[in-house]
């Protein structure tokens, strides 16, 4: 019974854990891509001065467009 029921509960954990992970991952890059054409400087160094601008705004800031 145990073979019946946990081994394929098991074996469909781990699909869906790499699927999972698959669109994770793409999520993940594309935050990253935004991130850094919004907050990165051409050497590829983090825009301090535009992250601290912007968190310390009082009005609301424009949308920025996505990654490319």
């Amino acid at each position: 019974m145990y073979q019946e029921i946990i081994e394929p509960l098991g074996h469909k954990a781990k699909e869906r854990n790499d699927i999972f992970f698959t669109e994770y991952s793409k999520v993940e890059n594309l935050f990253t891509a935004q991130f850094i054409k919004n907050y990165c400087l051409e050497d590829g160094a983090i825009d301090w001065q535009r992250i601290v601008a912007f968190n310390s705004a009082t009005e609301k800031p424009n949308k920025v467009g996505k990654a490319k």
